[in-house]
């Protein structure tokens, strides 16, 4: 053969590599073939240059050898399959050559790389002599249910075949990606691009909508550091300001040169690479690049060190049970609003017969400047009635906001003081609590003067609450700081209407109302519930226990399964990011006082909805609060937003929450259990750490834990 030839017949060779050859057989028969033969999975990897894991995958079924992998898996195939026929006996197995599988990896401690992992535990279908299952594939508890008729079970949805490998992969650095289940893909991708184009023609990623007018969840890949590294992104980013690649990037450059673009963020720890859609089909990959601390370890905890296949297991939680993440979990929780309300919806024009894009009832479905009252002191309304500085008054601003109140140590009782402890209880999910049937506006504000008070109607009221007396042993419940109003203020609907409730006429100067009225936060509500019900079960906390059994399990849940706790962290970060995300502050060093800022721009930046939020769950602390004062003479000596410390004969909350004669908790207080609004033990510590923090001025239900409330994100 000439040698001028010779590149052109390895091209040839090469292309014939790669068109299919006979078909292999069934993956059943691909795993007799290997078991008659006496072979392990690992020599087969071995002879195949791969991982054992993806022999295990073919021999489920869950993926295909690629070239030239697949002409080699084929040969060996054949050659076993004239060794022994079907029918045929198989051969002694080969002593096991691997260590045991290893404990389940958890967040406290060094997590085994997945190499060290058996078949079985990353590729259920596949048995295994010694099997020790993962967190993953322990079955929950079975939910208990209360006595009566037990309802049908609820039909599940077939799988969407378009998203058959789940929501998202964890992508490490030989190619291999993590997917739900222990299915692992084959990735040949080296660069951005590459990997954005498989992401959407191969591997089957994302998650259907969640309401019929939304839109399907888009596929993410999380990046571990090999990952990055092999795809050109540096370990660590420059810009520590803007956290993002600069626009001269090479991997910036590779992606417009491939025609995809990303949002104004850039490429950051999230990243969305997309093209706008075409033929109503959206084109766009969401990244989470590991090393660049995507995920925030006070959400989040250590689950970034965890190994890939864990990791994948994990987020899958998160993202079925809540939503795929799409940043920090405040913007999920913000996501899951709009997931499901969506803003449109397809309505039918009339005049053309066809359809179009309509406002969907029910959902915010476009951005509205805020009253002035509600706006915060950046916002261009503000600036526009008040000199730049200028501190705005009660009677000039909404100051909705969650209580940090201790009690004057001169009003400490001596029964109080020969008390031993001081016992914490926290409200469970406390903000998702507030947001369930809360009726919250929908549309602009109406501008009234000296109207009539109405519960039922959302908005914000200049009234004057500074003559009702509050028992000075509790909070009051009309400000944050829990001290007695000096005049006239502003207040959203909550709290005007528990003041209401108490017996007290209220009469407004002033009101911003909204009419067009709704529940939006229900359906958020009820999926964050849900979601923190099932990781609780997971973590062996179920409703309906005796108190004893709750409090010894809330004692241990954290250790039974660390990575179900770092998704319940999540979780209840998703709940208060997201209504915090509501009355989102501008962010960088490009912004000045008075301009816009983007989040202006999103229906779902409202500032009222927030407030009422708050608003409702800090009354109903002083509700209970107040229950237990005149029900058994019960004073909080300090309250945290949804955490109340108590003084106490003994060291739970069992020797101070008061009974009925009959035994039961008392009706309107607060209730252990695991459900949102019932109450858990936070933390106990002696009377007198906490008689010297309040001395000092300080919250003692901040440190009841013995950390920084704060700093751990509660």
């Amino acid at each position: 053969m000439p040698e001028d030839d010779q590149p052109l017949f390895s091209a040839v060779d090469a292309l014939l590599e790669q068109v299919p050859q006979t078909p292999l057989p069934e993956p059943a028969e691909r795993r007799r073939l290997r078991e008659a033969a006496g072979l392990s999975q690992e020599q087969v990897a071995a002879a195949l240059r791969t991982r054992r894991e993806a022999v295990g995958n073919w021999e489920a079924g869950r993926s295909e050898p690629r070239p030239p992998k697949r002409a080699a898996y084929a040969r060996l195939l054949e050659g076993l399959a004239n060794r022994y026929p079907a029918g045929s006996p198989p051969e002694p197995a080969a002593p096991a050559t691997t260590p045991a599988p290893p404990s389940p990896p958890i967040l406290a401690a060094a997590a085994p790389k997945p190499a060290d992992l058996k078949p079985a535990d990353l590729n259920p279908a596949e048995p295994s002599p010694v099997h020790v299952p993962a967190p993953a594939a322990k079955a929950p508890p079975a939910p208990r249910r209360p006595m009566g008729r037990q309802a049908a079970p609820k039909e599940q949805p077939a799988p969407d075949p378009r998203f058959a490998n789940g929501p998202l992969a964890v992508l490490d650095g030989d190619g291999s990606a993590y997917c739900l289940g222990g299915l692992i893909l084959d990735c040949p991708a080296k660069d951005i691009p590459s990997l954005v184009d498989w992401t959407l023609s191969e591997a089957k990623l994302g998650a259907p909508r969640l309401h019929r007018n939304g839109k399907d969840a888009d596929p993410l890949v999380v990046l571990t550091a090999a990952a990055a590294e092999r795809l050109g992104l540096p370990a660590v980013l420059e810009d520590r300001r803007g956290l993002r690649l600069p626009e001269d990037h090479k991997v910036v450059r590779q992606i417009a040169k491939a025609k995809w673009q990303l949002t104004r963020r850039g490429f950051g720890p999230w990243a969305r690479v997309y093209r706008p859609a075409a033929g109503g089909q959206r084109q766009c990959v969401q990244f989470a690049v590991l090393p660049w601390g995507a995920f925030d370890t006070r959400a989040w905890g250590g689950i970034d060190q965890l190994p890939p296949p864990e990791l994948a297991h994990l987020l899958g939680d998160y993202a079925t049970r809540v939503i795929t993440p799409r940043g920090s979990t405040a913007v999920s929780g913000l996501e899951l609003m709009t997931a499901l309300r969506p803003p449109t919806k397809a309505v039918k024009d009339e005049a053309t017969g066809g359809w179009v894009s309509g406002p969907n009832p029910g959902a915010l479905t476009e951005p509205l400047d805020p009253a002035p009252p509600e706006a915060p002191d950046e916002h261009p309304v503000v600036s526009a009635l008040y000199p730049r500085g200028h501190q705005r008054t009660p009677d000039q601003v909404l100051d909705e906001e969650a209580y940090d109140w201790i009690r004057d140590p001169e009003l400490l009782t001596d029964e109080e003081c020969a008390k031993q402890y001081a016992v914490g209880v926290d409200v469970n999910m406390a903000f998702a609590a507030a947001a369930n049937r809360l009726a919250v506006g929908l549309g602009p504000a109406e501008h009234l003067h000296a109207p009539v008070f109405d519960p039922k109607t959302p908005g914000s009221w200049l009234v004057d609450l500074s003559h009702i007396d509050i028992d000075p042993r509790l909070p009051n419940p009309f400000t944050p700081h829990g001290g007695r109003p000096e005049g006239p203020a502003w207040y959203a609907t909550p709290t005007v209407a528990y003041a209401a409730e108490l017996g007290h006429q209220v009469r407004p100067a002033e009101a911003y109302i909204r009419q067009d009225r709704g529940s939006y936060l229900d359906a958020w509500y009820a999926r964050l519930r849900d979601a923190y019900l099932a990781t609780m079960e997971r973590l062996g906390v179920t409703a309906g226990v005796p108190e004893q059994e709750f409090l010894a399990a809330m004692e241990r849940h954290k250790a039974v399964d660390p990575g179900q706790a770092a998704v319940l962290s999540a979780i209840k970060a998703t709940v208060k990011g997201g209504i915090g995300k509501l009355r989102e502050r501008p962010q960088g060093a490009r912004y000045r006082p008075g301009d816009r800022w983007p989040a202006l721009e999103r229906p779902t930046w409202r500032p009222d909805i927030r407030a009422a939020v708050i608003s409702t769950a800090r009354v109903n602390m002083h509700r209970k609060m107040l229950k237990l004062a005149d029900g058994a003479g019960l004073f909080p000596i300090a309250v945290l937003s949804d955490c109340a410390v108590y003084l106490s004969d003994g060291p739970t909350p069992l020797d101070f929450l008061p009974r009925t004669p009959e035994g039961k908790p008392l009706p309107g207080g607060f209730r252990l259990g695991v459900s949102p609004g019932m109450v858990k033990h936070e933390g106990t510590q002696p009377l007198v750490w906490a008689a010297q923090l309040l001395d000092e001025g300080h919250n003692p239900a901040r440190h009841i834990k013995g950390t920084d409330a704060a700093l751990d994100g509660e």
